[in-house]
């Protein structure tokens, strides 16, 4: 028995137990699931998107532009 099947044992035993006690409780919550480490179910989080402000969308711009300038300005001195 390999690491990831103990692993994956032990993810089922919490999901029972916690199972178990959702219901002696009276939860109304469904028991939180593991995914066990052989599940292609255990996805991670969608993150959470980044905004920019309009002053740096304008930094950006302008190093961008900086940058094409010397790149320009190198190709044109060879």
């Amino acid at each position: 028995m390999g690491v990831t099947e103990i692993l994956a044992q032990i993810d089922r035993e919490i999901a029972q137990l916690q199972q178990a006690r959702a219901l002696l409780s009276g939860s109304a919550q469904p028991a939180r699931r593991y995914a066990s480490a052989a599940s292609p179910a255990g996805k991670k989080a969608a993150k959470k998107k980044r905004n920019l402000t309009p002053e740096g969308r304008k930094r950006i711009a302008e190093a961008v532009k900086r940058r094409w300038a010397e790149q320009k300005k190198a190709a044109a001195s060879k």
